[in-house]
């Protein structure tokens, strides 16, 4: 079927958007793909099935589950090869309002943004590994690169994971590969009800529209299939990163 024939990928945040559409492509190139959200009670289930995968719910801002996410794809399949880490939530703030951004706002994005990533890796880390694949992607933003996006801690909390991306990749050498995307605003049910924010930003945008889940999902399955790259956080953003 394609290059990833044979291989186990689990895709968090893959009910919608960029995670669903990511775990279509990774499917379409042979994985066996294990997508996770919060609940069950969302597409998740659905997108699973229609890939002939499974859905495990998981709060993955838990580490407990974070890490029992990691354990029960590996009892099912003996295996995984990929880890996609696309869920992530943001505060819709204004930059400026800093008493709207309160420690529990941080501590929240923080726990979803940086600190899963970061313990489902270190829970895959054996398994990634063993793979001739062993490979890691994580969905940034454009907002970790640049002074925009939904929120001051949103913002920052992709920055961090963009670095923990880096960080990472210089440690798990040679055995694992580490990479992240950076979208600017995509038009995904996530941002449906931002109507300003989405208008803004496509007037911005040289390429004259946002990235769709597909425009991002192409470039992270890229760096799946890429052997030599690791460390990099590749834009995805139509080139409105260019701008000031």
């Amino acid at each position: 079927m394609g290059e990833l024939d044979g291989c186990v990928a689990l895709v968090t945040g893959g009910s919608s958007g960029i995670g669903a559409e990511t775990a279509r492509q990774l499917h379409a190139q042979g994985s066996h793909v294990v997508i996770s959200a919060r609940s069950a009670d969302g597409p998740g289930p659905d997108v699973a099935a229609g890939l002939d995968g499974e859905f495990v719910a998981s709060d993955v801002s838990d580490p407990d589950q974070a890490r029992r996410l990691v354990e029960t794809t590996v009892e099912r399949h003996g295996r995984l090869d990929v880890l996609i880490n696309s869920a992530g939530t943001t505060e819709v703030i204004a930059h400026d309002d800093l008493d709207a951004a309160t420690p529990e706002v941080w501590h929240r994005l923080y726990a979803v943004n940086v600190v899963a990533p970061w313990t489902l890796t270190a829970a895959a880390r054996s398994w990634l590994a063993a793979s001739p694949i062993g490979a890691v992607v994580n969905v940034g933003s454009l907002s970790g690169i640049k002074p925009s996006g939904s929120s001051v801690p949103y913002g920052v909390s992709k920055a961090a994971l963009h670095q923990q991306t880096r960080m990472l990749a210089k440690a798990l050498a040679p055995a694992i590969r580490v990479n992240a995307v950076a979208p600017s605003i995509a038009d995904t049910s996530w941002t449906a009800g931002m109507t300003e924010a989405r208008d803004a930003a496509t007037r911005e945008i040289p390429l004259g529209r946002m990235a769709s889940a597909d425009d991002v999902a192409r470039v992270l399955v890229t760096q799946v299939l890429s052997p030599y790259v690791t460390g990099a956080v590749w834009r995805v953003d139509g080139g409105s990163g260019l701008t000031a």
